[in-house]
């Protein structure tokens, strides 16, 4: 019997590499870090918005500085010194390089500062919406959850009827029945107008605040209490809350533990968006009151054809409502469980 020999060849093969891995921010932390590079984006597109928009609103602001008697001269002259006269391009671009350094630029109306001259009426107008959120969002969760809690019952039905009445009343509307309430005919214990003067603190004379505040709280409560109740509502059956009540959990752990935190989530985000809405919309509510903010500043720029100062405040607003969605994202993430579950 002979020895049969088998050879095989061996082939060796190069291991196959896997696949390169992406870097990636995960979690919280690339969440935040995506939504920031947004907001970026965003302040950036919102700057060439605005600026077009301003070079096509009409008129001049060298006229209106000068006056109609002003000769063509002078006005040559004047456009020339405010850098009126150049390309749109090389105005955009200095003026989008000063926002970057914290230059809002100089008015064309009285040749100061901006941040000079709308610095006072920021600090009113950021104490108004502070007080009117720290008044609004409190009471608007507590609403929306106690009439989600006690639904299809009387206050269920009568808060739904007054929120609704209220959400579809104009805020000129709503600040002129407080003047008349609690002003001119009918109480007159609080001022009907409120005008700070220049230097002085918005807090320095508390009841200056009370009507505007009021006014702001009856025009956002409305929709924040109805967005919580039909949260609260969908979390109440959901199978989760259903499981925590089989297993015999009181009724208020039930609530403040498994409902309120994932009902909350969607409200900050409507939160988020009537804060920002506060920060321009705060204009209606000051010229009823007199109230010397930045809404009036914005609507007297406006009218004196003050186009850099236009560009500042409306700046100044998106910043606001890039920051407040930015906070609002966050605060939803932290405070819904799944939320976060699902950035691992």
């Amino acid at each position: 019997m002979t020895d049969q020999t088998v050879h095989t060849d061996v082939v060796v093969t190069d291991t196959p590499r896997a696949p390169a891995r992406r870097w990636r921010l995960r979690g919280v932390t690339g969440f935040v870090v995506r939504r920031l590079l947004l907001g970026l984006l965003t302040l950036f597109v919102a700057s060439v918005a605005i600026f077009a928009a301003t070079q096509a609103l009409p008129g001049d602001p060298a006229r209106a500085r000068l006056g109609k008697d002003a000769t063509p001269a002078s006005l040559a002259a004047l456009r020339e010194q405010l850098g009126l006269d150049r390309p749109a391009l090389v105005q955009y671009f200095d003026w989008f390089t000063g926002l970057l350094h914290g230059d809002l630029g100089i008015s064309l109306i009285s040749g100061q500062p901006i941040l000079d001259d709308v610095r006072d009426r920021a600090t009113n107008s950021l104490a108004l919406v502070l007080v009117a959120a720290l008044a609004s969002i409190p009471l608007s969760i507590v609403l929306g959850s106690y009439a989600a809690l006690h639904r299809d019952r009387s206050f269920d039905t009568g808060s739904g009827l007054v929120l609704l009445a209220l959400a579809a009343m104009p805020e000129f509307v709503v600040g002129l029945a407080l003047v008349a309430l609690f002003a001119t005919t009918v109480l007159q214990v609080l001022p009907a107008v409120s005008i700070i003067p220049p230097g002085t603190s918005p807090f320095a004379d508390p009841t200056l605040l009370v009507l505007p505040t009021i006014t702001l709280v009856l025009a956002v409560a409305p929709y924040v209490a109805r967005i919580m109740r039909a949260s609260m509502v969908e979390v109440l059956e959901s199978e989760y809350v259903e499981m925590a009540r089989l297993k015999g959990l009181p009724e208020r752990l039930v609530v403040r533990r498994h409902a309120l935190p994932n009902a909350i989530g969607p409200t900050f985000q409507v939160i988020a968006l009537n804060l920002a809405y506060l920060a321009g919309g705060v204009i209606v509510v000051e010229s009823v009151f007199g109230y010397p903010g930045i809404g009036v500043a914005l609507r007297d720029a406006v009218l004196n054809r003050d186009f850099t100062t236009v560009q500042a405040i409306a700046m100044l607003i998106a910043l606001v409502y890039v920051v407040t969605n930015l906070v609002a994202d966050i605060a939803t993430i932290l405070v819904t469980p799944r939320l976060r579950t699902g950035l691992q």
